[in-house]
């Protein structure tokens, strides 16, 4: 027989929002001593009084805990305990402080009043309209919220989703998700199918539903999609999709045709005897995704074709007067890189790090300022642009200020009906453009307008679907300058020289005894001790060595999330080390604290927060329910459902370092991470380091790396529509 027992939460010692199991300690009426409560709980507050039925369990390390098999929740009966209940931070807008005001006025009607004559809190100090306004609203949402979260964990799924669902659907949350839960899979950011579908399950589909094969294709190719790829062959994608789906092949067929008429995906016919198309010619692409690419290919075509805005110039006169201006000297690849810029619409100059392309875009800038044109820079990241604004001395801004995304008009605002009012725009760091956005900027150039693309070809391709620059220099469209020549100053640094040594698949050199030396190897084979080898790096050997800060200054970069040296395993170890503060919100597996250092992992256009944007926690609020982060000293807020748009950057991904520059970089390197050991990926992590570069890990691992120039295919028919 289950026991009973009836008593009030006193608090909440753990909470995982995702899975629902729940810590608590309990004042059970009759007991002298607080229990302690375990199972999957959704939601508590201190202050709620708990009708739960379960058994007595002995922790080994915990001792005497009551598990809990059923509950049931019940308004707090007590002053104290509606006291603790609206002081929890469950209702936005109420704290300690206000809440112990409003029961000091009220008393035990303290609830009765807030649900049904909110107006009268207006007699309490401190409640003006706009708290009163955030407390009715919070009251309201909290209501229909748990209502949700009832729902959700009657079918297996964690608390942490119902705010965010609550949010997209409103009152009709229960209603839609009944009618079809995959609609949450592309509707609300993490979720997915595989949440979506165990819902879907719990909810009587059967598994060789329509619905359900078509919400799985998709799945798989939006997968597929933040693998990087712009189509997948139609015979692969039925076998992933079946690997997913566990249906039969008809099945599939079918629900690719479906979602074919409603327009959701395009199917093409390649022609193409291309590898991947062995039994047939079919490219399967989402419908967005086939859009931009045949898009950049006919944009591209008609900017090259078009008349340049900007008269002709003698080059060679230009570039002995440039040169002349800026008191430099061009090579052989400079003067070519500016006198084809001069001669042609859209060109592309690509090189590694000390191969001039600054000096390049400056000559550049120099001349066709003489001109009066109209000029804008531009990069793909806030810190790619910030950094090429410095390098010239000119306002570049990122891809998304200069298209005008506008969250609240909905979309770019720059585009072939309102185009950028330019006559030659220089974008940086062309190698992190992806598909979708390469096409927006397109649609937005005026056809009169010199183009230039500026990137290092070598570096991992963007972190979205494509491979555009590498795409363009392979259709032979555009005149293409590659700079290899390593400038004297440039060969001084051996972050540079080892780049260099890397991308020609040469192992790289080191020389502790030089007196200026800004790259070591520290050889470490176990991952336990390279991960105790990091945390010393970061936190006592660089700073004392060099000066830099632990958090502003250092980034670890590594290739895996997973493992001992993952990023997931890092962050943890390096916030206990570097943050080793008590208090903080938990979310899931990960604990935010004051001072802890995130990053952003999707493109928020509400927030102007951006997939790789890296900031600082600066302020918790749990009355608000609220976190505050600095971004390039702008203030961004999280509600604390928002959470998993970011997580802590003390290590972060390889891939998520493009477009950044770090003072010190640190990269765990071992022979665990064979599999994206790629000589791509050890390159772009190197010349991330600005002044220091440290690999920590195995020799034979990073030669590993360096030998292996197969970079990972992507499906991307770009190369071939530019070729037309």
């Amino acid at each position: 027989m289950p026991v009973e027992l009836k008593g009030q939460i006193e608090t909440i010692t753990y909470a995982n929002e995702e899975s629902g199991f729940t810590i608590a300690r309990v004042k059970v009426g009759g007991q002298k001593d607080q229990i302690t409560i375990v199972g999957n709980l959704m939601a508590l507050a201190p202050g709620e009084v708990l009708k739960l039925q379960g058994e007595w369990t002995t922790h080994p390390k915990f001792g005497r805990q009551f598990k809990v098999e059923q509950y049931q929740i019940e308004v707090p009966a007590t002053v104290e305990g509606i006291r603790k209940y609206l002081g929890s931070g469950y209702i936005k807008g109420l704290g300690p402080v206000m809440a112990q005001r409003i029961v000091q006025q009220f008393g035990k009607k303290t609830l009765e009043i807030i649900e049904n004559q909110t107006e009268k809190l207006a007699e309490v100090e401190g409640v003006g309209h706009k708290r009163l306004a955030m407390i009715k609203q919070a009251w309201q949402e909290q209501k229909e919220i748990r209502h949700v979260m009832l729902f959700l964990q009657s079918h297996g799924v964690g608390s942490g989703w119902a705010v965010k669902i609550f949010r997209q659907y409103g009152n009709n949350s229960i209603a839609i998700v009944k009618e079809n839960p995959y609609r949450l899979a592309s509707d609300i950011f993490g979720i997915g199918f595989i949440i979506a579908d165990r819902i879907a399950g719990q909810l009587g589909f059967a598994r060789n539903s329509d619905v359900r094969a078509a919400a799985g294709v998709l799945y798989v190719l939006n997968k597929l999609a933040e693998e990087g790829h712009v189509y997948y062959p139609y015979e692969p994608l039925i076998e992933k999709s079946g690997e997913i789906l566990q249906v039969e092949r008809e099945i599939i067929t079918k629900a690719l045709s479906s979602i074919t008429v409603e327009g959701k995906i395009i199917m093409e016919d390649l022609n193409e005897d291309l590898e991947e198309f062995k039994k047939n010619h079919k490219a399967v692409y989402l419908k967005k995704l086939h859009t931009s690419e045949t898009g950049i290919a006919v944009r591209f075509q008609k900017l090259i074709s078009a008349s340049r805005t900007v008269c002709r110039v003698d080059t060679d006169q230009a570039i002995a007067w440039v040169q002349q201006q800026l008191d430099i000297t061009l090579d052989v690849q400079q003067a070519e890189a500016v006198g084809s810029s001069l001669e042609n619409k859209v060109m592309v100059i690509t090189g590694g790090p000390g191969t001039g392309k600054t000096t390049i875009i400056n000559a550049v800038l120099k001349i066709f300022s003489r001109k009066e044109v109209r000029i804008m820079l531009a990069a793909p990241t806030g810190r790619a642009a910030k950094r090429l604004s410095e390098a010239v001395g000119r306002e570049a801004r990122t891809i998304h200020r200069l298209l005008e995304f506008s969250y609240k008009q909905g979309g770019f605002q720059r585009h072939e009906s309102r185009l950028l009012e330019c006559d030659l725009l220089i974008i940086d760091e062309a190698s992190m453009i992806d598909t979708l956005l390469m096409h927006q900027l397109l649609k937005a150039i005026p056809a009169g307008a010199t183009f230039i693309l500026v990137g290092d070809v070598n570096q991992l391709p963007s972190v979205g679907p494509g491979n555009v620059l590498n795409d363009i220099i392979a259709a032979k469209a555009v005149p293409v300058v590659k700079l290899s020549k390593i400038f004297r100053q440039a060969r001084s640094s051996q972050i540079v020289v080892n780049a260099h040594r890397i991308n020609n698949g040469v192992l790289p050199q080191y020389d502790p005894s030089l007196p200026e030396n800004d790259f070591y190897f520290i050889a470490q084979e176990d991952p336990e001790q390279v991960l105790k080898t990091i945390t010393e790096l970061v936190q006592h050997r660089i700073p004392r060595r060099f000066g830099f800060d632990p958090v502003e200054d250092i980034q670890v970069l590594t290739p895996m999330h997973k493992g001992v040296v993952g990023t997931v395993n890092l962050n943890r170890e390096l916030q206990k080390t570097l943050n080793p503060r008590e208090d903080g919100v938990v979310r899931g597996e990960s604990v935010y604290r004051v001072h802890d250092k995130v990053m952003q992992i999707k493109n928020n256009y509400d927030k102007e927060v951006f997939n790789g944007d890296i900031g600082k926690i600066i302020r918790i609020c749990p009355e608000e329910k609220e976190i505050i982060v600095v971004f390039d000293h702008r203030k961004v807020v999280y509600e604390f459902a928002d959470l998993d748009e970011i997580i802590l950057a003390y290590a972060i991904s390889v891939h998520k370092s493009q477009g950044s520059e770090y003072t010190a970089v640190i990269i765990p390197v071992l022979t665990q991470h064979y599999l994206l050991l790629q000589r791509n990926l050890i390159y772009t992590a190197i010349t991330r380091g600005r002044k220091l570069v440290v690999i920590v890990g195995t020799r034979k691992a990073l030669a590993m790396a360096v030998k292996n120039d197969k970079t990972q295919k992507r499906y991307t028919y770009l190369k071939y529509r530019l070729r037309l």
